[in-house]
C-alpha cells in the first residue's frame, strides 16, 4: 500500500524530532491524526485549539525546536488564532496543521467554509494552501523551513482528501533542514560612530531586551567598561537582572526602581536587543539602538546612532574601541537611588501582611518566587500576575526561565502556556501564574492537565476581577465598569475536574500551605484568595497625581512591590566605594 501525503508529512515531523503534536481531532484533520496514530509522536489532546497554539510557542521557546499544533477545517483552525498570533510575536518555531473542507468544494460556500490562507497571513511567515500531494511536499518543506530560520510561524492549509492522496517522491523533504543561526555582524562604520559617542558621554545607560539573551557575558564587560547602569524591558529580566551589580530595575508599565530616571539622566542611552514599543519611556534624543533586525532600527524614537547586528558581535568589535571610564558617580547614583525606592516601596507592601486579609498578591507571588525551584519555569497571565512576576520572581540561578503573552498581550496564555512547557519536560517544575480571569476564559484546559496528567502547578491569584483593567480605567480618571464579578471557589472546580487542589485565604497559613501544595506529585490547583484592591499604587498617591500617566506620577505608581530584588539593589550598594 503506498504511503499518502499525511503520512509523508508525518514522517517528517518525526524524522525531525517533533515529540508531540497539539490539537483537536475532527473531520478534515482525521487523515493527519491517522497517521500520528501509528507514529511515534505524541497527539497531546487539547479543548481548544488556542491552547493548542499557546502550547506549541511554549514548548518552542523553551527548547528551541520545531513544535507543531493542528486543527480540523472551519471554526477548527480559526480556533488556532490568538495562539498564534502569540507565537508568532514570540519568534517561536511553530508548525500549524489547518486542515480545510475537501478540494473540490472550495469556492461554493460549502460547510464550514472559511479561507485560512487569508485569516492567517498576518499572524505566521509563511502560509500556504496545498493543492497536491506533490505541490504539497515543496509546501511542507518551504514552511517547515521558514520557521527553523526564524520567520514565526508557518501554517500549512491542508484540504482533507489531498491528504489522503498518495505521497510524491524525490521532493524537497528528501533534503535536510538547517537551524542553526547566523551571526550578524555589524558594519565596523556604525560601530565606530558608537564608540566614539560612548566615549565622549560622561553618563551612559544600557537598556536590554530578549536579544541579550546569548549576550549577557558582553552586556555586563561592556557596563563594566563604560561604568554603566544596566536597566531592562520585560524580554530581558530573566537573563539581566540577576547576579548584576549594574542593575537598575525594568522600565514601562510594570516598571520599577531607577530605571527610568537612568534612562533619562544619560547623555547617551543604548537600547539593546529590545523592541521595547512604550514610547513615553524613551529619551527623544542621544539613543543608540543595537539589534539584529534592521526594520526594528529607530520605529519607537529617534535613534542618532543606529547599529545593525546580534547584540554580543556588536559589543565584541565595540569593547577594543572604547576608552574605559574611571567616574562611577552616575552608576553610583542610580544604584542608591534603585536602592532607595525599592526599600521604600517594599515596605509599603509587607507591614504586617501576614495579618492582611484578603491576602496581598505581592506577598503570594513573594512566597512562589522564595519557594520554586531553582530551574522552575514560570507561565505569567496578562495582567495583573504580568505586574507581579515582574517585580517579584527572580532568577538567583540564571535557570529558570519566564514566558507570557509579552508582545500579543492576550488574556488566557498562563495555563495553555504551562502545557507545553510541562508537556516538553515532565521533570521540570512548571507554574502557572493564573489570574481567575484568564483561567476562567479557558478553564476547559485544566480536562487537559488532568487528561495527559502533567504535573503543572496551577497557581490562581483570585482576586473576583479583572485588576489590570480596573487599573487602566483609574488612571484615565473612569469609575471602574464591568470588572468585577462574584467570587469562584477553583479548587472546587479543580475538584471535579480530578485535580488535586488547596485553597488558601489565611495570609498567616500561606508559606506552609504554598510549600505543601507545590511538593505535592502530579498536578495540583492552588487557588489562592487575593486583595481586588491590590492595584500596585503606593498608598500615598493620589489619583490626580496618576491621571494621564504623567511621567513623574508613573515613575512611583509603578515603583511598587518588588520582592527579593531589594536583596539584590542592597547588595550592588556594596560596589560602590565608601568616601
Amino acid at each position: 500500500m503506498a504511503m499518502n501525503y499525511a503520512r509523508q508529512l508525518v514522517d517528517t515531523l518525526s524524522r525531525l524530532g517533533v515529540k508531540r503534536i497539539y490539537g483537536l481531532v475532527g473531520d478534515s484533520l482525521n487523515p493527519v491524526v491517522d497517521a500520528v496514530s501509528a507514529s511515534d509522536i505524541e497527539w497531546v489532546h487539547v479543548r481548544n485549539e488556542e491552547a493548542a497554539a499557546f502550547a506549541a510557542g511554549a514548548e518552542s521557546l523553551l527548547t528551541g525546536e520545531l513544535a507543531v499544533c493542528a486543527g480540523s477545517c472551519g471554526p477548527g483552525n480559526t480556533h488556532l488564532l490568538q495562539g498564534l498570533y502569540d507565537s508568532h510575536r514570540n519568534g517561536a518555531k511553530v508548525l500549524a496543521l489547518a486542515s480545510h473542507i475537501p478540494s473540490t468544494q472550495i469556492g461554493s460556500t460549502f460547510f464550514q467554509e472559511t479561507h485560512p490562507e487569508k485569516i492567517f497571513a498576518e499572524c505566521s511567515g509563511y502560509c500556504e494552501m496545498v493543492n497536491s500531494a506533490l505541490q504539497g511536499a515543496s509546501v511542507l518543506h518551504n514552511a517547515i523551513q521558514s520557521t527553523l530560520a526564524g520567520n514565526g510561524v508557518s501554517v500549512v492549509v491542508l484540504p482533507g482528501d489531498i491528504a489522503t492522496q498518495d505521497a510524491a517522491k524525490n521532493t524537497p523533504l528528501e533534503g535536510n533542514f538547517v537551524s542553526e543561526a547566523p551571526t550578524v555582524h555589524p558594519h565596523p562604520a556604525a560601530v565606530r560612530r558608537l564608540a566614539d559617542a560612548l566615549n565622549s558621554a560622561r553618563k551612559v545607560t544600557l537598556f536590554c531586551g530578549a536579544g541579550c539573551n546569548d549576550a549577557r557575558t558582553e552586556v555586563l564587560a561592556l557596563a563594566e567598561k563604560l561604568k554603566a547602569p544596566v536597566g531592562h524591558a520585560f524580554g530581558g529580566k530573566m537573563v539581566m537582572q540577576y547576579d548584576n551589580p549594574y542593575d537598575v530595575g525594568m522600565s514601562g508599565l510594570l516598571g520599577y526602581g531607577a530605571c527610568h530616571d537612568a534612562a533619562f539622566e544619560a547623555d547617551v542611552f543604548v537600547m539593546l536587543g529590545t523592541d521595547f514599543p512604550y514610547t513615553s519611556y524613551l529619551p527623544s534624543s542621544q539613543v543608540a539602538q543595537v539589534d539584529v533586525n534592521g526594520a526594528h532600527i529607530g520605529r519607537r524614537c529617534p535613534v542618532e546612532y543606529p547599529v545593525v547586528g546580534d547584540v554580543a558581535a556588536t559589543i565584541n568589535a565595540l569593547l577594543p574601541l572604547l576608552e574605559e571610564k574611571r567616574d562611577r558617580s552616575f552608576l553610583d547614583k542610580q544604584l542608591r537611588s534603585h536602592e532607595k525606592k525599592l526599600s521604600r516601596v517594599v515596605e509599603a507592601y509587607t507591614k504586617n501582611v501576614e495579618k492582611h486579609t484578603p491576602i496581598h498578591p505581592e506577598f503570594l507571588a513573594a512566597q512562589l518566587n522564595q519557594l520554586a525551584d531553582d530551574d522552575a519555569v514560570f507561565t505569567v497571565d496578562t495582567g495583573m500576575c504580568n505586574v507581579w512576576a515582574a517585580r517579584y520572581i527572580t532568577n538567583p540561578t540564571g535557570r529558570r526561565a519566564m514566558i507570557g503573552s509579552f508582545r500579543h498581550g492576550t488574556m488566557a496564555n498562563a495555563l495553555p502556556h504551562a502545557i507545553g512547557a510541562q508537556a516538553a519536560n515532565r521533570d521540570r517544575q512548571v507554574i502557572s501564574m493564573s489570574g481567575d480571569g484568564g483561567l476562567g476564559m479557558l478553564m476547559g484546559e485544566l480536562l487537559t492537565v488532568k487528561l495527559h496528567n502533567l504535573p503543572t502547578k496551577i497557581v490562581v491569584f483570585n482576586n473576583s476581577s479583572l485588576g489590570m483593567v480596573k487599573l487602566e480605567m483609574l488612571v484615565e480618571g473612569m469609575p471602574s465598569f464591568g470588572t468585577d464579578h462574584e467570587a469562584v471557589d477553583y479548587a472546587k472546580i479543580a475538584e471535579g475536574v480530578g485535580i488535586p487542589h488547596v485553597r488558601i485565604t489565611d495570609p498567616a497559613t500561606l508559606p506552609r500551605d504554598l510549600k505543601r501544595a507545590l511538593e505535592m506529585p502530579g498536578p495540583v490547583l492552588i487557588d489562592v484568595v487575593t486583595d481586588p484592591d491590590a492595584l500596585s499604587i503606593p498608598p500615598d498617591i493620589t489619583i490626580e497625581q496618576v491621571l494621564g500617566f504623567s511621567k513623574s506620577a508613573m515613575r512611583t505608581v509603578l515603583d511598587g512591590g518588588v520582592g527579593e530584588m531589594i536583596d539584590m539593589a542592597r547588595t550592588n550598594l556594596r560596589n560602590i566605594p565608601r568616601p
